[in-house]
């Protein structure tokens, strides 16, 4: 009796090149610790859990597809033709979500509605000078990046898609990557989404090494716009959708998925805005965070280029809390320092993350300041720049190739 043929997981290890069952292994256990950090909050659990144990039981589950050859029978990214597709349909239980919601960016789309939901375009329109000029701030990572990425060998495409990640935007990094570096557009948006739930741990540093004490804990007033009602936002909301369509055709389903969720929301509609927050948004982050987990498989993550996509990812989203920061000094500056710089960092879009990190830090120095609605204006404006920035990547691309 062959044990390696009853227990193929096991077996496969042993069957392998070397490299790829340490690879194996190293990432069971890299999926476990993502399923604990999750559970402690460490890193976001809505993202983490599910994609730790995906990633470990991939890498555990791998079995002998034929004499020479092994796989799993979870996903086949890379399948292309359709008698192939309809094949592993049948067989890969993840492969129909993947291929009719991963593969052509709707999965990424869905999770924007539900973020548009969520938003409250009120605090954009209040602050809207402050806002955008933060969010402009907040891209250095994402245009940065991009000439380093050129000058370490990394193909136009390859080189926008990684500098997309310093948008700290999972969902924008997934529609982007997919365009812009199909090849690569796996370990990209995994360790986007990795760098997403650091940014719990590195900002509040990077905050705190940037902004003293005294000015941490400084209250804002500023004059704003007050009583800013739903049919307001609804107008903006279709025009802007409009406009930036107009203008970006190519990252178009993301400006209307954002806006058509925040439009339904403004407009109202009870029960949509009830199965966009309670249903859609979690179920596409559910599986998101799944299938991002079940494509982390060693041989993907042993290609030679992800070092390199590891390393620039890191630089971009260092860059762009960097900017961030600078530009929440400048609006210090500018108001004659009746601001707090702290907000700076919210202009990176990872929403309402960023947002509640500055006001996180506020409150550690002075329980009484409230930056939370100046702050979560720049981080919906950073939205709507990351996914300009996105769009003209995407574009030129296009009109390069």
């Amino acid at each position: 009796m062959d044990l390696a043929q009853i227990f193929q997981g096991i077996g496969t290890l042993f069957y392998q090149d070397s490299k790829i069952a340490i690879a194996r292994i190293v990432l069971i256990l890299f999926g476990v610790v993502l399923v604990w950090l999750g559970k402690r909050n460490t890193l976001e659990p809505l993202i983490m859990i599910p994609m730790g144990f995906g990633m470990a039981a991939v890498n555990a589950g791998v079995l002998f597809m034929s004499s020479t050859t092994t796989g799993t029978i979870f996903i086949d990214p890379l399948v292309a033709d359709t008698e192939g597709l309809m094949d592993v349909l049948q067989v890969n239980f993840l492969q129909p979500i993947y291929t009719f919601t991963f593969s052509n960016s709707l999965i990424a789309c869905l999770v924007f509605m539900g973020i548009g939901v969520l938003a409250d375009v009120g605090s954009l329109l209040r602050y809207p000078f402050t806002s955008m000029f933060i969010a402009l701030f907040a891209e250095l990572g994402t245009i940065m990046t991009y000439p380093i990425g050129r000058a370490v060998g990394l193909s136009y495409g390859d080189a926008a898609a990684v500098a997309l990640v310093g948008t700290a935007d999972g969902p924008m990094v997934l529609f982007s990557s997919m365009m812009l570096a199909p090849e690569l557009f796996v370990p990209i948006t995994v360790i986007a989404y990795l760098y997403l739930s650091l940014t719990y741990a590195g900002y509040p540093f990077l905050i705190r090494a940037t902004v003293p004490k005294e000015i941490r804990g400084k209250a804002v007033k500023l004059t704003k716009k007050t009583g800013i009602t739903s049919g307001e936002k609804l107008a903006f909301d279709v025009v802007a959708c409009v406009a930036l369509c107009l203008l970006l055709p190519v990252a178009s389903p993301l400006f209307m998925s954002f806006f058509l969720g925040n439009a339904i929301k403004e407009s109202g509609i009870i029960k949509y805005t009830k199965m966009l927050e309670d249903v859609i948004l979690y179920w596409s982050t559910f599986f998101l965070g799944l299938l991002l987990g079940v494509l982390c498989d060693a041989s993907t993550i042993m290609n030679p280029k992800v070092l390199p996509v590891l390393i620039l990812g890191m630089i971009a989203l260092g860059l762009s809390g960097i900017g961030g920061m600078i530009g929440g000094y400048l609006v210090y500056l500018i108001n004659g320092k009746n601001f707090n710089p702290t907000i700076g960092i919210a202009g990176v879009s990872c929403v309402p993350t960023t947002a509640k990190i500055a006001q996180h830090e506020v409150i550690k120095v002075n329980k009484k300041v409230s930056i939370i609605q100046i702050a979560m204006g720049a981080n919906l404006s950073g939205v709507i720049t990351s996914a300009i920035i996105t769009g003209i990547y995407v574009s030129m691309r296009v009109n390069l190739f």
